[in-house]
């Protein structure tokens, strides 16, 4: 009703999660990279807790966005069943045939155990998906932790994905649980939007649906915050009833007192200014969440599509964060790949630019992969799945793979990474954007080159042996200011792990004592300034 005289070109908080409007805060991109994790590892559980309309969904969704086409994959969304129902369901889901008539757990049980086999002798990985888990009472809990029991030497042979409410993790912790909580191998929870979060959350939606002016002003943003404390969910429904009091009104920005209102109209007349969303907020979820869900299709991200047995899966409500940046001193360019380029050239030009950051020729016509291309210059390629900060810390070029507002996917350059602004080579036209329009169109995945050092073959563990070693050592020793003798030691041993961890802790990695890639790529930049790096002030520190 009100989307012409606001000049929008579709309905900005409509409750259904079009896909056009998915955006993945840095919050969810760590909730991502954390799954990855747990699901590229030997096997066992995966957890993912949060609030009600958070994203868990969403964060689940781009995770299957990252597993292998190779992969099955199966849903249970009604949790609320008795040990032998699950058992069936999860038959039903992987589709395997068992006697109609049948009630024994045992003969379930074998029939799964034959079927993941004979999965895992031809390849392929099952994962098992449980919505709202928090529903799972402890003896179906139990048989799903036996289920994990089956494995090979290498791993085991059935991941599992939970996903649920906060009273999941404190289900989990009761003792008679606690087998179950050790074999969970990645874990995260998701809160709720701060302030800043929910600024840029009706930002984005505004823009994607066609308006660049501000509608709600900081006053009105703050006010929204503290009705809705954060959620999605509620958000949506608040400004869309605000969108349509300010049209009735004849008014361009939507006002604290118009913004009460519609809080009045969506949560009753127990309503007040001080929060009444802390009382009735989970009542309105509960209603909504029924009518919320919608299929979002793989076609989306343009990716082969994932084996999903019988359901697709149900998305949440779209969830859209990230900071509010502080006001360009100059317009910024808007992000979108050049009508007048061959969008299938994107990627190899994407290449193309990285490589000339590193003052290397990169070549798309030799047939030669491009990490092929690079080990012959002594570079690597780190392709990885991550957030701005991660980008931040490594402080590299690096290709991203973006999806625009209309589902077209293509590929560009990060140059140069300022606090609110990043330089992109986007075919072959530089822009600069606000980090904000970057994250509403990437999708986490990243590929960059790094410099390996001479006699490299691989991660440095404890108890190593390798000519590698004295250069590490000499490497630490004039970043931690020390002194040493010429460094002969040849063993990386514990004197030297304790020197890797302190650069580690000081860089914002995992203190692990392993030089792995990214102790590496971190090395490298502080000791070396002809490397190309994102942000120079950042590499000098």
């Amino acid at each position: 009703m009100y989307n012409k005289y606001f000049g929008l070109n579709d309905t900005p908080f409509s409750i259904a999660p079009d896909p056009r409007f998915l955006y993945m805060s840095e919050q969810h991109r760590e909730a991502l990279a954390h799954l990855m994790y747990g699901l590229n590892s030997e096997g066992g559980f995966v957890l993912l807790t949060g609030e009600v309309g958070t994203g868990k969904t969403t964060v689940c969704h781009c995770l299957l966005d990252q597993i292998p086409v190779i992969s099955t994959i199966a849903f249970i969304f009604n949790p609320k069943l008795t040990v032998e129902e699950l058992l069936a369901t999860i038959c039903d889901e992987f589709e395997i045939k068992y006697p109609e008539d049948t009630s024994s757990i045992k003969i379930f049980v074998d029939l799964i155990n034959d079927y993941l086999l004979k999965s895992h002798a031809e390849g392929r990985k099952a994962v098992l998906i449980i919505d709202e888990a928090q529903n799972l009472t402890a003896d179906v809990l139990e048989q799903l932790r036996l289920l994990t029991n089956l494995e090979t030497n290498q791993c085991k042979l059935l991941q599992i994905v939970l996903l649920g409410q906060p009273e999941l993790k404190t289900k989990l912790e009761q003792p008679e649980l606690r087998q179950l909580s050790q074999r969970i191998i990645a874990r995260y929870h998701l809160d709720s939007l701060s302030k800043k979060d929910v600024g840029a959350y009706v930002t984005h939606r505004l823009s994607v649906a066609g308006l660049q002016k501000q509608l709600f002003p900081d006053s009105t943003i703050t006010k929204l915050y503290q009705l809705s404390g954060g959620i999605p969910r509620i958000i949506n429904v608040l400004c869309d009833r605000a969108l349509l009091g300010t049209f009735t009104q004849g008014k361009s920005r939507v006002s604290r007192s118009t913004l009460s209102k519609a809080a009045r109209e969506v949560f009753g007349r127990s309503y007040d200014n001080s929060g009444y969303w802390k009382a009735a907020a989970w009542a309105l979820f509960l209603t909504v969440s029924i009518v919320a869900g919608v299929i979002l299709s793989t076609t989306f991200y343009n990716i082969e599509p994932i084996k999903v047995i019988k359901h697709a899966l149900v998305n949440e409500a779209i969830i859209e964060a990230t900071v509010l940046p502080a006001p360009a001193r100059h317009p910024l360019d808007k992000l979108r790949w050049p009508e007048a380029q061959p969008i299938e050239e994107s990627l190899n030009l994407a290449y193309k630019s990285l490589f000339n950051q590193w003052g290397i020729l990169y070549n798309p016509d030799n047939n030669v992969p491009v990490c092929q291309q690079a080990e012959t210059n002594n570079l690597r390629c780190l392709e990885d799945l991550g957030s701005m900060n991660i980008l931040r810390n490594l402080n590299r070029p690096v290709v991203l793979k973006l999806i625009d507002e209309n589902g077209l996917k293509y590929y560009a350059t990060l140059t140069s990474l300022n606090n609110n602004s990043a330089f992109l080579q986007v075919g072959t036209v530089a822009l600069e954007v606000d980090i904000p329009d970057i994250e509403s169109q990437w999708s986490g995945n990243y590929m960059l080159l790094w410099k390996t050092p001479p006699g490299y073959v691989g991660d440095m563990v404890p108890g190593w042996k390798n000519t590698l070693v004295p250069w590490l050592e000499k490497k630490l020793a004039v970043l931690q200011k020390r002194k040493i003798e010429a460094p002969r030691n040849t063993v990386f041993n514990t004197n030297l792990i304790g020197h890797v961890k302190k650069f580690q802790l000081s860089n914002g990695l995992v203190p692990d004592g392993i030089v792995g890639t990214n102790t590496l790529i971190l090395l490298n930049t502080a000791t070396d300034k002809s490397l190309p790096v994102l942000n120079k002030d950042r590499g000098d520190t």
